[in-house]
């Protein structure tokens, strides 16, 4: 009786255990740096993801520091109503020359309002708020802000404009 060997010979079906692992070198390494170039874009989209999500909520802030500048002044001037109606308050400050607040309450509130101004969007030229008031009590405020740096959509002469009843 002959026995029969149950390996296979390596011989005969041409495998040899140092030519087959050798064949394989260097496909791990393509693999790892092909998933390593595809995380890196990844990354530098959500970058410039982040980027442009601070750009705006910046921009988003600094209208509702208008907003909110505006809602200021106006509550100022229905303290002190009729020099309102009669026009006190009517005019133009910069922040970078707030007028100086003198013997009168319109003075010193507009004086006030023209600091907030400056110190929330920005002590420049281009900032600057306007106020309109009829005899009847109807006033615009329009503020002028600086919002060039929000990405699109910003401008460096950026409007806010509210209109309410003293």
């Amino acid at each position: 009786m002959s026995v029969i060997n149950s390996r296979p010979n390596p011989l005969i079906f041409g495998l040899r255990r140092s030519s087959c692992c050798s064949r394989q070198r260097g496909v791990g390494l393509i693999e790892v740096m092909i998933a390593v170039l595809i995380l890196s874009i990844g990354f530098l989209g959500v970058g410039a993801l982040l980027a442009v999500s601070l750009s705006t909520n910046n921009s988003a802030m600094a209208r509702s520091m208008a907003t909110i500048s505006s809602y200021s002044i106006l509550d100022s001037m229905r303290a002190d109503i009729l020099n309102a109606k009669a026009g006190s308050y009517n005019g133009t400050v910069v922040a970078t020359a707030c007028p100086a607040a003198g013997g009168t309450l319109a003075s010193v509130q507009l004086n006030a309002w023209c600091t907030q101004l400056g110190e929330k969007l920005g002590v420049s030229a281009s900032t600057k708020g306007d106020v309109q008031c009829l005899a009847s009590g109807s006033c615009t405020i329009t503020i002028t802000f600086d919002d060039s740096r929000s990405g699109k959509g910003g401008s460096n002469a950026q409007q806010v404009i509210t209109r309410a009843m003293l």
